[in-house]
């Protein structure tokens, strides 16, 4: 079947985001616009899935978790799982890698984790969440691969944060698609399909560089879950390109 799917999506937890754009007005405008397939990928964190995955279940919307992460080269790579519990455990292990570098919400923006209901939980305070981590781009591909993630080079054409700015090139590493913005040739994609991402931190965005993906019966399992291997045949039937 015919999924459209967004794989690249903050809430109010990250920094530069929106406070309007909860978990909740994520997921809602997600199905209002008829994706199948959305991920909440927050900066360095996913303090927020909790709430995203309560919010995609009232809005029957199928949902991956995980973290937008920054490698130490300030590389943005996508790290998504299957389950709310795995992206967790995934956050605890980013954590780890933080620099001590304390936020500032008067110069950078409020890092609010919130329940499905919008209610504040905490303000995340002790760490500004987009700093880059003490892994190196091939590092925390292999480190998110490892834990069983669908791992995904950010908007690897833009002028900041990609592959090509920060590094020069795209390198050889244990990642499954790579994002961009515009077309991307096979060669310079290293042969992994390109897909797009909303990449939204305001509730406007939400759905604004979906792409549609055809994916196996079966792709979502009986809780609501979805199978990364399924999405990962998938990404491989498609081939490079768009």
């Amino acid at each position: 079947m015919r999924v459209l799917c967004d794989l690249h999506n903050h809430s109010c937890l990250s920094p530069c985001g929106s406070l309007e754009l909860s978990p909740r007005v994520l997921a809602e405008r997600a199905a209002a616009l008829g994706l199948g397939l959305v991920a909440l990928t927050d900066h360095n964190s996913a303090l927020n899935c909790p709430a995203f995955a309560e919010n995609a279940r009232r809005a029957g919307l199928a949902a991956l978790y995980g973290a937008e992460a920054t490698t130490s080269e300030e590389v943005h790579v996508l790290c998504l799982f299957g389950r709310v519990e795995e992206a967790l455990g995934f956050g605890r292990f980013l954590a780890e890698h933080a620099p001590p570098f304390p936020h500032d919400a008067r110069l950078f923006g409020d890092q609010a984790v919130v329940d499905a209901d919008e209610n504040v939980l905490e303000l995340v305070e002790e760490r500004w969440l987009v700093a880059a981590l003490d892994l190196d781009f091939g590092g925390l591909c292999a480190a998110a691969a490892s834990r069983g993630a669908l791992v995904v080079p950010a908007h690897v054409d833009r002028s900041a944060n990609g592959a090509f700015a920060q590094l020069g090139f795209l390198p050889e590493a244990s990642y499954d698609a790579v994002e961009a913005l515009g077309p991307l040739d096979a060669e310079r994609a290293l042969g992994r399909r390109v897909i797009t991402g909303s990449d939204a931190h305001h509730p406007e965005q939400v759905g604004r560089r979906a792409f549609a993906l055809d994916l196996e019966e079966g792709w979502m399992f009986a809780d609501g879950s979805v199978d990364l291997e399924a999405l990962r045949r998938a990404l491989g039937r498609a081939g490079p390109g768009r």
